[in-house]
């Protein structure tokens, strides 16, 4: 072996030795480091097994051999570009799933079988054999066709995962970019010299990479020296941005929208980037076809807003947040950040359980918790205005009779019958089952007298309203017991009801289908 060959030698050795000792070394200390660290330890052990096939390559001295260290060098080759890849996405935050991982890998495991049978087809090497002036190790080749689907994939994935770290630069706080210009060089360094190597500008008959490869590795053993690189790792302002689960828009101190993350686009779908530079008012009117709310022009607003969004027919809730953005360090002008949570299905569930606290479930109208609450506002509103307060206490004639005859479908039906019918004629007053076949009406500014001939008024109406069944017309007749508010000290809404209640006993002593007030239960019926 000449000189030149054991210079060659040596340095590739150089780079595998140091490229294991890294894997080594971040394997050992794998607990303590982030996750990219996983990634990186695949990475350098796969270039060190492709700088030592390559070494052992260059001690070839037949054909046959170089064929075999070919072959082996393609176990290592065409994965360490991908795997270089996978490792700087993961360092910056990037998510990294199973298919993404296969697809990257499909091309180098095809390239290791094209090696391995390329004199079978030659779509790798059309041509591959010693030099005829130097000799072995060095080959003459001419590419084949695949060979040119492997050197763009490789030179991709280098490209690639140089322009991600590149794009983060402006990102990244100072104190991290020692990190990024090991990266950066750990993959500009062998991407210039494969290149290099394609046009011949390099020694001809050998791959120069692994020569150099030893700069990339004592490039990533300072960056963990100096910077701790895999002990404190920046995450990408993209990765966090993109992580909120709200949805974010950030516009400029001339509300112009300049950034939005991915929650944003998925609560308006009509949001896309075509809209950088937009002003808020059109921005708004597009997502939504309504004009921009006031409050959302000023910081440090919470509310909420009802919109329908475009394209859709249903109405969305959200709950929106504003905050002022300073644009730099140095600079007075502010910009505003829009923060969206959809709180529609939480609203709906809310509507949904305040609905159930507060109406019967069987006849739809308010329950008697919801007439306690809201009967006492109205009577104490009527107590301090000086203004009469009447409550009527009803009750459906023979229920029971009802249900023992034709079932309690039947009954439930006749309730439904009358509470529909008591909600029709009420329009707006205060009216509830109290349970049972009671049903309670609350009546602000009306004395015993008018809820006398209220009350005897629905009651012939609703007589002349039977429940039509597939059993039976079944005629409807109401008791009801009127009693007023004296507003007497020590009086309450529940001696109100009381008094309603004993009057209602006293309509149904006297026949049923007739109406009774508390207050002197002489009194007659209103015929």
């Amino acid at each position: 072996m000449n000189s030149t060959l054991t210079a060659y030698v040596s340095l590739i050795c150089t780079s595998g030795v140091l490229n294991m000792y890294l894997c080594l070394h971040v394997f050992g200390k794998r607990q303590r480091y982030t996750r990219a660290a996983t990634y990186f330890i695949p990475y350098t052990a796969i270039i060190a097994l492709y700088c030592f096939t390559a070494a052992f390559g260059l001690m070839a001295t037949t054909l046959e051999e170089v064929k075999i260290w070919t072959t082996l060098q393609y176990t290592a080759l065409p994965i360490s570009a991908p795997l270089g890849l996978l490792f700087i996405m993961r360092y910056l935050g990037m998510k990294i799933t199973n298919k993404r991982m296969i697809a990257l890998l499909l091309i180098p495991i095809i390239s290791l079988i094209m090696v391995a049978t390329n004199d079978l087809h030659h779509l790798h090497y059309r041509v591959f054999e010693l030099d005829p002036t130097l000799g072995a190790p060095f080959i003459q080749i001419e590419i084949g066709a695949w060979y040119i689907v492997h050197g763009i994939f490789t030179f991709a994935c280098m490209f690639v995962a140089l322009l991600f770290v590149v794009l983060r630069w402006k990102e990244t706080a100072k104190d991290y970019r020692t990190q990024l210009i090991a990266l950066l060089l750990g993959q500009f360094v062998p991407m210039l010299t494969a290149f290099l190597y394609l046009i011949g500008a390099t020694p001809s008959g050998i791959d120069p990479v692994p020569m150099v490869l030893w700069i990339t590795s004592l490039l990533y053993l300072w960056a963990i020296s100096s910077s701790r690189l895999f002990t404190i790792t920046p995450i990408a302002k993209n990765a966090i941005f993109n992580s909120i689960n709200n949805g974010v828009m950030v516009l400029d101190e001339s509300l112009k929208l300049i950034e939005f993350n991915e929650a944003g686009e998925v609560l308006f779908p009509e949001l896309h980037v075509s809209m950088y530079g937009m002003n808020a008012e059109k921005v708004w009117l597009a997502l939504t076809g309504e004009d921009l709310p006031t409050e959302l022009r000023v910081a440090n607003y919470t509310g909420e807003v009802e919109v329908e969004l475009s394209g859709r027919k249903d109405k969305r809730i959200y709950q929106v947040r504003t905050a002022s953005l300073q644009a730099t360090l140095n600079s007075k002008r502010e910009g505003l950040l829009w923060i969206f949570t959809d709180v529609t299905e939480v609203k709906k569930l809310q509507v949904q359980l305040e609905y159930q606290a507060y109406y019967d479930e069987l006849t739809q109208v308010l329950n008697r918790r919801a007439f306690f609450e809201r009967c006492e506002q109205e009577y104490t509103k009527a107590r301090d205005s000086g203004t009469a307060f009447t409550v009527i206490l009803l009750d459906v004639d023979y229920f029971k009779r009802v249900n023992d005859t034709y079932g309690h479908y039947v009954g439930d039906q006749l309730l439904k019958h009358v509470a529909q019918f008591y909600q029709e004629q009420l329009q707006d007053m205060l009216f509830a089952r109290y349970g049972g076949e009671e049903f309670i009406i609350g009546l602000k500014g009306m004395t015993a007298t008018d809820g006398e001939v209220l009350a005897d008024h629905l009651r012939q109406s609703i007589s002349n309203k039977p429940l039509t069944t597939e059993e039976a017309m079944i005629s409807v007749t109401v008791s009801s017991g009127v009693a007023e508010a004296t507003f007497e000290v020590g009086e309450t809404l529940q001696r109100i009801l009381n008094h309603a209640d004993k009057a209602l006993y006293r309509a149904k002593q006297d026949g049923r289908n007739r109406v009774r007030v508390y207050e002197g239960l002489s009194r007659e019926t209103v015929d």
